[in-house]
């Protein structure tokens, strides 16, 4: 099936950028400048890829992107960073911290309650994280 993309005249890097800049803001930025100096090709295919490809495709909007993606995370139970990030993230696109919670919550149903305690600890980090720097976002 070919897709659509909104803006069709960007290469898949452009729209890495611009997805990554709305998605993830300031952490994405720091994840990518991390990789500059041991793995700079690979940052570009976090861009390329996730970013200018997955999460800029049609049929789900960013909210129910971050919701599965929070959930993948959390279930794998051996990716808190990435998690914490997708955490912010969800904030950044809508999701209020209640639908964050539930989410996590609904871990323990699927992929056990270590994963879903563990996911719960890391939103409680970033939520505090937030709260400490003055934002309202989210709550």
């Amino acid at each position: 099936m070919t897709q659509h993309f909104p803006h069709a005249g960007e290469s898949r890097l452009e729209r890495g950028h611009r997805a990554l800049a709305e998605i993830d803001g300031q952490a994405g930025q720091e994840v990518v400048a991390a990789l500059a100096d041991i793995a700079p090709d690979f940052a570009t295919y976090v861009l390329e890829f996730p970013f200018g490809d997955i999460y800029s495709r049609p049929g789900l909007d960013l909210r129910s992107r971050e919701i599965a993606t929070i959930a993948a995370l959390a279930a794998m139970g051996n990716a808190t960073p990435q998690l914490k990030v997708h955490i912010e993230a969800g904030l950044n696109v809508g999701l209020s911290r209640d639908e964050i919670v539930e989410t996590l919550m609904q871990m323990a149903v699927y992929a056990g309650f270590p994963a879903a305690l563990n996911g719960l600890f890391a939103a409680k980090e970033v939520f505090a994280q937030r709260t400490g720097q003055g934002s309202e976002a989210g709550a």
